[in-house]
């Protein structure tokens, strides 16, 4: 079985390519919730690192998703004018080395705060299928799955769920007032 990390506890996040090269790795996310199968953490101003070496600050604060069984991970981020939701198509994640490491599979779903949404990186998608020769058996995965994360979102399904969002920005407050008692 997967080690899984504690709730509370600091880690990274490593996103990978289908060929093993590093995408992009979040320095800081606290954990929120920790089961063997879901992760939700929380971040806000944390470290992006790209594959080139390139570095920037995320502006807004954030709640992620990572689920075993589910080939996409969310990402929700907190705006002035709403919630917006930028939905990674991926591998499910495992934990290792204190990092939550998944394959970022280049199809991203965008979800506005009204719940429409729009699906990016289509080009991109097809140009690194044919490059890193995804098998055909990834492409009906992931496939599937924007069916499966569509109907999460018009179902109003786990992160896209209404109390969602104020569930755990009021448990990420509580843990940063454990570690950072006044």
């Amino acid at each position: 079985m997967m080690a899984i990390p504690i709730e509370g506890e600091i880690v990274q996040i490593h996103s990978y390519k289908h060929n093993g090269h590093i995408h992009r790795v979040w320095q800081e996310t606290m954990v929120l919730k920790s089961t063997p199968k879901i992760i939700i953490g929380a971040n806000e101003r944390t470290l992006v690192t790209e594959s080139d070496g390139r570095t920037w600050l995320t502006r807004e604060p954030s709640i992620t998703y990572f689920h075993t069984e589910l080939w996409f991970n969310i990402i929700c981020m907190l705006r002035e004018d709403g919630v917006y939701y930028y939905c990674n198509m991926s591998s499910p994640f495992v934990f290792d080395n204190n990092a939550i490491k998944y394959i970022d599979y280049d199809l991203d779903v965008k979800v506005f705060p009204d719940m429409s949404y729009t699906l990016l990186d289509e080009d991109e998608y097809e140009q690194h299928k044919e490059e890193m020769e995804y098998p055909p058996v990834i492409d009906r995965i992931l496939k599937a799955n924007v069916n499966k994360l569509i109907s999460w979102i018009q179902q109003r399904r786990g992160p896209f769920a209404p109390d969602f969002i104020e569930a755990w920005t009021s448990r990420h407050r509580l843990y940063k007032e454990m570690h950072n008692p006044e």
